[in-house]
């Protein structure tokens, strides 16, 4: 028998099949991961099929199989095939996605754990003749055990190792090798609120089981109740003996539904993402694989559990950005979804308060069915959003950071013991540092952005690569000490509301304060807890998360995302804000927001203010419509990079003069196509170059192909070249 291998060597050169042949010793599976020889060396490679011979004269044999397992099921090399097609990934790179990292290059194990036990061979009085009677240390360590056995390292930790020791060599304890189940996050304990569903949640229940589409978009308020409807919908899948997966954006979305998933699910969840240690990822994704638990809760990368008939997948704030991997290998996760539901007969559920634009055109189109919530489950309604004009403060003479009506709200929340939520989209100090005489700003050498300064440590940062430099005193060009702070972060707010409540406790959630691994559970626990009164954040803070006590919301600087140079900037904001503001009055206290902005009459903010999802789409697709922008048309952005700029500019000529010719030949279907710098033009000391093309969708998958066949057609030394589609950061 022949097994056909992908060698797992990313590189496209390599990236293809191999004929190996299978010694009648091994065992070799379609998707076992296997040992063969490749050139001088010995790699690790996939078995992606076996068939009976081969068009390869003479064969090497595959040396060995590395697992006791089947690792990649037919599910998942279908998706590979798949992926292949439609993202343009290299085959390796996909099952590189389908299992744990470090389960290549066998640098993780099960973990296993010595366990003793009284000789089952005697009773205890035998056992306890047997000793010396000055063997008192002996003896109560047999105590310790008559009731069941315990774990040599908790043993040692109460008696003395030498006691233990003795009664092993005598014969009188068992020593057994146990695997023991790194579980994450065993603290997170869950009850379930039994609440019945609602009736418009019974009813977008009904939709998700009755219509005949693959894909539903569940349109909710925030507090409207969707985990209720997940949790329930996943109820019915497990009823009828399927498995799901259940998606949220951010990682510190996942303590709060774990702890709802195993009030109604105990031990059948399992959880999936970035911020578990390599043994924890290792050992849920093989309770996943055994059968040991049916519904996987996680962030993007859990669309790749090993779950087997799959009933149903959730995405949870399906809007948001973080669902689109934009680094290789890039891929879509609704994409992923959809194909994985097929493949199952299973149902997909996009879930949002704030749907992307593409997903609502989609579901009045008739492709997604769609369910929709429009109010919440407490009687109290959305909190009212009061916008404030800071053009108006700075007249007013106030050129601080909070408007006179958010300090006031803030105050009179502290006094009646409630919580409030300051939203910033910034971490850090501040956005940049300037000299007032020369106007220099601070810039990484390796990356062409401003530097954020952190006070806590005195450092200038990049967020971009992360390197670090020590704080200006005086102008490196000019000499001036008369340095001023750019636009606030989260840490400077921080400080702000010390200085007007220096008895409040305040709590920062950013990418600065939670890179520990428990940092997430710790900071909204704590807020929970009401250890604090105030929780400052970034987008982590913005949506998903129900504080009952939090009554007011402030947003600060709301303008930030709406005039970034991307034509999604309006909708960003609009999702945005509509979703922060949703962390106020989520309980029968009520809430209030306050919106800061210096364009008080944007329709975003109008519409926003109203919670007016239909208006603001009505307006937002017209726009796109008449602007012949996504979701009307498609976007392709070449970009190219090197730390030589000559090499990535020869790139970037000769790649855009095979691309203009193509697109000059079919002109009907190009609008744009554009060589140029990247607008940030250097990161990580690596020069960027790009080209954009907006397409007309007729014919968008053969002129994709034709853009992705120059690319593989042209290689250049030191350069790197990849394609994105409908791009989410134009920078």
């Amino acid at each position: 028998m022949i097994a056909r291998v992908i060698v797992d060597i990313s590189n496209s050169e390599i990236d293809k099949i191999f004929d190996y042949e299978i010694p009648s010793n091994l065992n070799v599976c379609k998707g076992s991961r296997v040992l063969v020889p490749f050139g001088t060396k010995r790699i690790e490679g996939y078995c992606i099929d076996i068939v009976d011979k081969s068009d390869v004269p003479t064969l090497k044999s595959v040396e060995g199989v590395l697992d006791e397992f089947v690792c990649i099921s037919e599910e998942m090399l279908e998706l590979m095939e798949y992926m292949k097609r439609k993202f343009y990934i290299r085959y390796v790179d996909s099952l590189r996605l389908f299992i744990p990292s470090k389960l290549r290059g066998g640098r993780i194990k099960e973990l296993t754990r010595i366990f003793v036990t009284l000789n089952p061979m005697f009773t205890f009085e035998e056992l306890a003749d047997a000793l010396p009677k000055r063997a008192k240390s002996q003896l109560a360590v047999l105590e310790r055990l008559k009731n069941g056995g315990e774990f040599l390292s908790v043993l040692n930790t109460e008696y003395s190792v030498s006691a233990i020791n003795s009664l092993v060599s005598k014969g009188l304890l068992i020593k057994t090798s146990e695997q023991v189940e790194r579980k994450p996050m065993q603290s997170v304990k869950g009850v379930l609120d039994e609440n019945s569903l609602r009736p418009a949640q019974k009813k977008a229940l009904e939709t998700i089981f009755s219509t005949d589409k693959d894909t539903v978009l569940l349109h909710g308020v925030t507090g409207s109740g969707k985990t209720l409807v997940y949790m329930s919908a996943i109820k019915k899948v497990l009823d009828e003996g399927k498995n799901a997966i259940m998606l949220v954006p951010e990682i510190s979305l996942t303590p709060q539904m774990l702890k709802n998933f195993r009030g109604m699910f105990g031990d059948k969840v399992a959880m999936l993402h970035s911020g578990l240690s390599d043994g924890e990822r290792f050992d849920e994704w093989k309770r996943l694989l055994k059968g040991q638990a049916n519904i996987v809760v996680g962030a993007r990368s859990a669309i790749f559990a090993p779950l087997k008939n799959l009933g149903l997948i959730i995405i949870d704030e399906e809007h948001d950005a973080s669902y689109i991997s934009e680094s290789n290998p890039r891929y879509r996760t609704v994409d992923i979804a959809r194909f994985r539901a097929k493949y199952n007969n299973a149902k997909v559920v996009l879930g949002s308060a704030t749907p992307s634009i593409d997903s609502y055109l989609l579901a009045k189109q008739g492709e997604y069915a769609l369910a929709v919530m429009e109010e919440r489950i407490s009687d109290k309604g959305m909190p009212k959003i009061e916008i404030v004009n800071m053009s108006n403060e700075l007249i007013m003479g106030n050129d601080g950071m909070f408007s006179a009506k958010l300090e006031e709200e803030l105050r009179n929340t502290l006094k009646k013991g409630e919580q409030a939520m300051i939203f910033l989209n910034r971490r850090g100090h501040s956005s940049f540092v300037m000299c007032r005489k020369c106007g220099y700003i601070a810039k990484c050498t390796d990356c062409d952005v401003s530097l954020t300064y952190h006070s806590v440590d005195n450092m200038l940062k990049c967020h971009y690569c992360g390197k670090r430099y020590k704080m200006l005193t005086n102008c490196p060009d000019c000499g001036s000490t008369n340095i001023r702070y750019g636009k606030l972060g989260t840490q400077r707010v921080v400080e702000e509301i010390h200085r007007l409540f220096p008895d409040v406790k305040v709590l920062r959630m950013d990418n600065e304060t939670t890179t520990t691994k428990t940092a997430y559970l710790d900071i909204l626990g704590a807020f929970a807890a009401k250890e604090a009164q105030v929780l400052v954040g970034t987008q982590m803070i913005a949506k998903g998360h129900d504080f009952p006590d939090v009554t007011l919301v402030g947003i600060l600087d709301a303008d930030m995302s709406l005039y970034h140079q991307d034509y999604r900037s309006n909708e960003r904001t609009f999702q945005l804000v509509t979703q922060v503001a949703g962390r106020a009055g989520r309980s029968d206290k009520g809430g209030k927001v306050i919106l800061q902005t210096y364009a008080p009459n944007h329709y975003v903010y109008r519409f926003a203010a109203k919670y007016d999802y239909k208006g603001f789409f009505e307006k937002e697709n017209n726009v796109r419509q008449t602007t012949n922008f996504p979701p009307y048309t498609t976007i392709i952005r070449v970009l190219m990079t090197s730390e030589d700029e000559d090499k990535v500019i020869e790139a970037a000529k000769k790649i855009y003069r095979e691309l203009l010719s193509y697109a000059q030949a079919n002109a009907d279907d190009f609008l744009y196509i554009q060589a140029m710098k990247s607008p940030m033009g250097r990161i990580q000391n690596k020069y960027r170059y790009q080209i954009i093309a907006r397409i007309r969708r007729r014919r968008e998958d053969e002129i994709i192909a034709k853009f992705y066949g120059v690319i593989d057609a042209n290689k250049f030394r030191q350069v790197s070249v990849f394609a994105e589609i409908n791009p989410q950061n134009m920078a």
